[in-house]
């Protein structure tokens, strides 16, 4: 999370306000708006392309009539053009599933991947709970241990002054030691949750980014299938060529996914390690503070012996 805040940093610092991704929408979005113009502007020159320009508002319906009229005359006119326009209806079927075949392989991808990341939420959630159960389970064991140990001390020597204004004084201090260490529970318990928060919100801009990304690609997938309507009687090999190409691209980010899916795992596994070495590091500290305070109390011992 360190490495991240800083690249964020960096990046602001490098590029401004506007990062690389939104950079890069935004001159993808420009390259689409100049090819649809220039596409526009050749279907002007012919007549079909003017009569394409006027049917803008009631589209399908009036395809559907047009294809259905040329299917008519050519039929009376030329006998022997009948087969081509099977043939080519039936790869336009054909195309339609396997166009539907693909979205729905798509979505099946989509929501195993959501389910493995829910499963990997969820364990990685309970495995924070039982770190934390077992590290307030021991700490409040060593806590009872010393308690007792150190009352059957103060029992042995009550009847001294000094050993019972010393005892006093330790009692403060460890008061002071504990409500220290539960003040530093709480502080790591609310960060744990600010951070579990955080992901969680990140995650949740994820998901949104990639349904805008995939409501892009589907409106982009209609456009690109009324061109191939419109031209299935001409050049109906250029389309096909075109939708393999888009196919390519589709699967370039299904990888572009799978490795952002790598980097987070690797992000979650990252912070469980240090969590670890932190855990080492409070125990390290808890058995450091015992052995001093047994030494104080030893002092206090030989203090007391040599007194009486």
């Amino acid at each position: 999370y360190l490495a991240r805040k800083f690249f964020c940093l960096w990046a602001k610092k490098t590029f401004g306000q506007v990062f690389p991704s939104k950079a890069r929408c935004l001159y993808d979005q420009k390259i689409l708006q100049k090819t649809f113009q220039v596409w526009k502007e050749r279907w002007t020159v012919c007549r079909e392309r003017k009569l394409s320009l006027r049917a803008d508002s009631y589209y399908r319906h009036l395809l559907h009539n047009l294809v259905f009229k040329a299917w008519r005359a050519c039929v009376c006119q030329q006998q022997e053009k009948r087969n081509k326009h099977y043939v080519a209806e039936s790869h336009a079927k054909k195309q339609t599933l396997l166009r539907t075949w693909q979205h729905w392989l798509i979505y099946v991808h989509v929501q195993s991947t959501k389910q493995q990341m829910q499963t990997v939420a969820l364990a990685f959630r309970e495995r924070s709970r039982l770190r934390i159960s077992w590290a307030v389970w021991r700490r409040r064991c060593c806590q009872i241990y010393t308690g007792r140990k150190m009352n059957i001390l103060a029992l042995q020597h009550w009847a001294q002054s000094l050993q019972f204004r010393a005892w006093l004084q330790w009692r403060d201090l460890y008061l002071n030691s504990q409500n220290d260490k539960q003040k530093e529970t709480r502080a790591v318990t609310h960060h744990l949750h600010r951070e579990l928060k955080r992901c969680m919100e990140a995650w949740l801009g994820y998901l949104k980014l990639r349904r805008e990304k995939e409501r892009q690609n589907e409106l982009a997938q209609e456009h690109h299938q009324g061109r191939i309507v419109q031209r299935c009687f001409s050049d109906w090999r250029l389309s096909w060529e075109f939708r393999r190409r888009v196919h390519a691209h589709q699967k370039d980010i299904e990888k572009l996914s799978a490795r952002i899916t790598l980097w987070r795992v690797f992000a979650h596994w990252k912070h469980y390690v240090v969590l670890s070495v932190e855990e080492t590091r409070q125990c390290e500290l808890a058995e450091k503070y015992h052995r001093h305070r047994l030494l104080v109390l030893q002092k206090f011992w030989n203090c007391w012996k040599s007194r009486l």
